[in-house]
Order: structure tokens, then sequence, then C-alpha cells
């Protein structure tokens, strides 16, 4: 599934060239801290063992793979993955201390990974940046061991009217924010853009069907503002 906004040439590049330096003080402004509860959900769902391996697309600073390592007590080997260099260097200097992390510059519909590698793979709020979600699922598919689990905490439809309506008020006040903060607003225009125009969870659900996922799943947090979609690998 193409998206046409995120394939518009260096249109999302460009977003994180000009977020990467504050873009964990943003995610807990505009979440008024609520994507720390979210991804702790995320981690739970996992609910990791000592050595398992974990590749982590849309990385961004690394909270998934901080979380994960210290749910495992640091025993585990982790690839984390962004198409933004900067947003790595950022993330490298943030988990400095960890020494069992991966880092590459590679886009989430062509990962330069093996297949059948890895006994998890999350993407956190990255799915929504990828030019083509099947692709994406579809790698997703390849590079998983038989028997891994494939996690996406993405922003999703909200399912309540009343909690919709003041969330769509609020959206309108997310790039004044970050021109307040950042100094611009034209990222924070294409967030709220890319968030309305996603898919909702029951087609998110059927592409992750169709790339052969199974014991598909997802969850609602927050009335369905993000949902965390969930399938296995079976062979």
């Amino acid at each position: 599934m193409q998206q046409y906004l995120q394939s518009k040439k260096g249109l999302v590049q460009n977003v994180f060239n000009q977020v990467y330096d504050q873009y964990d003080l943003m995610n807990d402004i505009i979440s008024l801290g609520v994507h720390r509860i979210w991804k702790k959900n995320l981690l739970n769902m996992m609910n990791p063992s000592k050595n398992q391996r974990l590749v982590d697309v849309g990385c961004g600073t690394g909270d998934i793979a901080k979380l994960f390592l210290n749910n495992v007590n640091k025993s585990s080997q982790i690839t984390c993955v962004d198409p933004n260099k900067a947003m790595i260097l950022k993330g490298k200097k943030k988990l400095s201390k960890f020494k069992n992390l991966n880092w590459i510059n590679a886009y989430a519909e062509k990962l330069p990974l093996p297949n059948n590698s890895f006994d998890f793979y999350t993407i956190s709020f990255g799915l929504r940046n990828t030019t083509n979600i099947n692709k994406s699922i579809s790698e997703a598919y390849r590079v998983l061991k038989p028997g891994g689990r494939y996690l996406c905490l993405e922003f999703s439809k909200i399912q309540n009217l009343n909690l919709n309506s003041i969330y769509k008020i609020y959206s309108k006040l997310i790039p004044s924010i970050g021109k307040l903060v950042v100094g611009k607003k034209e990222p924070y225009e294409y967030l709220t853009q890319s968030i309305e125009s996603f898919i909702n969870q029951e087609e998110l659900l059927n592409l992750m069907e169709k790339n052969n996922f199974k014991k598909i799943k997802y969850r609602n947090l927050s009335g369905g503002i993000v949902s965390i979609h969930s399938g296995w690998k079976i062979k």
C-alpha cells in the first residue's frame, strides 16, 4: 500500500532532519508524557527473555531498545534501524553505555538483514512514515525467525466520538507547539497530516494477514489514539 504523502521525494527525511535534536522533548510535550506508557505497554506485550534478538525499525533515538535491554538485564542483542542518520547519531550518544546495540541506517521497506534472524520485530510510530506499508510488513516477516513476533505501535483511529472531537482540536495546536519548542511548525503539520491519513486498525490487521502473519490482533490504548498490532511468524 503506497502512501502518497510519504512518497514525496525527501519529505520525511527533511522533516526528521529538522526535529531530531528536540525529538525526545517534543514527544514528551505533545503526548503529555503518555508515549512512555504506550511504549511500556509494548514491552509488556513482548515479555522478552534473555538472549532473544530484537530488530527495532524506525528506532528514533532508541527508546524501545533501552526498555528491552533494561528488561533483560542487558543480555540481548538489538539491531536499531532508522532511515535518518542524524537520528541514529542522537541515539548512539543517548545510549552510549549500552554495548550490545547495532545501529543501521536503512528503510523499513528494504532491510539489509538476513532472513529468519530475529525473535522480535518492533516498529514504534514508524510504519506511518514509510512509503509503502505492505513492503514494510513483508520485510518484517522475512527477517523474523519462525516463531518470531511482530509488534507495531502506531497512531490509530479513536473509537469514542467525544474523545475524537477533543483530540482533533488538540491536534490543531501541535504545529504551534512545534514552532515554540523547535522553531518550526512545518514538521508538525506533517505529523498531524500523516496521522489523519493513516489506515485504521482493521485495515492494518488485514495487511498483516495478507503477509502471512498468524494469531494477529490489536489492542487500543488511550481510547484508540494509538494501537498495538501483534502477529506471529509460524513458519
